[in-house]
């Protein structure tokens, strides 16, 4: 094989940086008009990253513009570490996180839409900060990586490889033959459903600032608030949280669904094995959990109920179940209540949702549903070949055979996951958490949930970690958002070597 072609990558990379410093100005508005000093540090950052981002493009011309896998896996991992260490210039420019530890944290959490945060007070943060903040969030959602490759056909660089590397989900399905009509589709959606749930929030009675800010963090995911409470600050306001759980939901769909939903295509959703086992098992976890919030008492969410008792109650029951359900399973990570306040029972239920993860094909992190499907199928299908040795009985899914080198292939990742957890938990314990902490911050940084157990639990955050812990859960968010293989593999020597 041919050796890398770094003039390609250094170009791309440039791309990704002058469109991160385009972003960062959006947030200017916010900081003019609220007359906040911050603004300057805004503004820096944006001319220091697009400066940066000339540089790498003008000095940068390949003569082969044609991306390998080894420069669509090297672009992708190294265009995320780009977005991180610029995207926290605004933080630390302002003065808002002069801490680089810190500031990187908050940074690959938004990108990652993890959702884990340092901030101890957040409603004190500029607003101009706060909605880098959220955007963070919304430019990581889809990937900024699937919105350059809409745009690459102007360059004469096709972005296929890019696509395979950075779409969530063990497939890429595409809605049109060409991959980059498919990124358009796929923004088109994600804009459209960003507007429509700021709309919605806006009538249901958030200020204009706080619903642009939800529904960015809601479409992608992600999980960052513009309240200390996140959205337990509106516990009084039914409406807004149901608002918020519909998207969430829509949001840890596989997009192509959603696509075929908006064009009237229905009974293709309804056909989908992943959709069913997302929706049903949802709608099953979130009643045990209504239930045993009911029989437990919470007092905590009694205060937010405005009706009779009993039907107060219940809804209040269901409507936080649902909640918190949602956000763990799509990992988003929006907190309306501290599940680990309502039993063990209830706690244990939620540290098995970290391991779940949405739909592929959607903003979610985690392993994904369609993942422990296959799975589940694959382990059911070997008592079979137990009884029938010879029989050829290939794993189904969606009415489909599915290809064994796939099998292998989720088999491999789930194995490369719990390894992952087990040695990063070790780790995070090392670096001085308890080990019900460790493996909170564990699962919850490599799934990208933003909430966990122990002292990272939903009413709490990561200030405290140690600045190694800090460091590591970064890297376990990274990893995690990219799929595991995708920053891995490049640590192999064999990546490496030209064959």
């Amino acid at each position: 094989m041919e050796s890398l072609n770094f003039k390609l990558i250094y170009r791309f990379l440039g791309i990704t940086a002058i469109l991160n410093g385009l972003f960062m100005w959006l947030s200017l508005p916010f900081s003019f008009y609220y007359d906040e000093p911050s603004k300057w540090g805004i503004l820096n950052a944006g001319i220091i990253t697009v400066a940066l981002g000339l540089v790498f493009y003008f000095f940068n011309k390949p003569d082969n513009k044609k991306i390998q896998k080894k420069e669509g896996y090297l672009i992708v991992t190294l265009g995320w570490l780009t977005l991180s260490f610029t995207g926290m210039l605004p933080y630390v420019l302002s003065g808002s996180i002069p801490s680089i530890t810190n500031a990187f944290f908050e940074t690959i959490s938004g990108y990652s839409t993890t959702g884990s945060s340092i901030l101890t007070d957040i409603e004190s943060m500029p607003k101009g900060i706060l909605f880098w903040r959220s955007a963070t969030h919304w430019i990581g959602g889809m990937g900024i990586i699937v919105l350059t490759i809409a745009i690459l056909p102007l360059l004469g660089i096709g972005g296929m490889q890019l696509f395979m590397a950075e779409a969530p989900g063990p497939s890429t399905d595409k809605l049109h033959p060409r991959i980059t009509d498919t990124a358009k589709r796929l923004w088109l959606i994600y804009v459209l459903l960003t507007v429509i749930e700021f709309l919605l929030l806006k009538v249901a009675g958030m200020t204009w600032f706080d619903a642009i800010n939800h529904a960015m963090a809601t479409v992608s995911t992600g999980g960052f608030s513009t309240k200390n409470a996140s959205v337990a600050h509106w516990n009084g306001t039914p409406l807004i949280q149901y608002i918020i759980i519909f998207f969430m939901f829509i949001a840890g769909t596989n997009f192509v669904l959603t696509y075929f939903a908006l064009k009237g295509k229905v009974s293709k959703v309804i056909q989908s094995e992943e959709f069913k086992y997302y929706l049903f098992g949802t709608l099953i976890i979130s009643s045990i959990v209504a239930v045993m919030i009911i029989f437990y008492q919470d007092p905590a969410l009694q205060t937010s109920i405005n009706h009779p008792m009993v039907l107060g109650k219940v809804e209040s029951a269901i409507r936080h179940s649902l909640f918190s359900v949602i956000s763990v399973v799509t990992t988003t990570g929006f907190v309306t209540a501290d599940f680990t306040m309502w039993s063990f029972f209830v706690t244990a239920i939620f540290f098995s949702l970290f391991f779940l993860g949405g739909s592929a094909g959607s903003t979610s992190g985690g392993v994904k549903i369609v993942r422990h499907i296959v799975m589940l199928k694959n382990s059911f299908l070997e008592f079979k070949k137990s009884i029938h040795p010879n029989a050829i009985i290939p794993v189904r899914y969606d009415g489909k055979a599915v290809n064994q080198t796939i099998v292998f292939n989720i088999l491999s990742f789930f194995v490369l996951y719990m390894l992952i957890f087990i040695i990063g938990t070790v780790v995070l314990a090392f670096f001085g958490l308890d080990l019900y902490s460790a493996l909170g911050a564990c699962a919850s940084s490599l799934g990208n949930i933003g909430p966990a157990i122990g002292s990272v639990s939903p009413v709490d955050n990561f200030n405290h970690l140690s600045t190694g812990a800090k460091w590591f859960c970064s890297f376990l968010m990274l990893i995690g958002r990219l799929e595991l293989f995708t920053v891995l593999i490049l640590l192999t020597p064999f990546f490496w070597r030209k064959n």
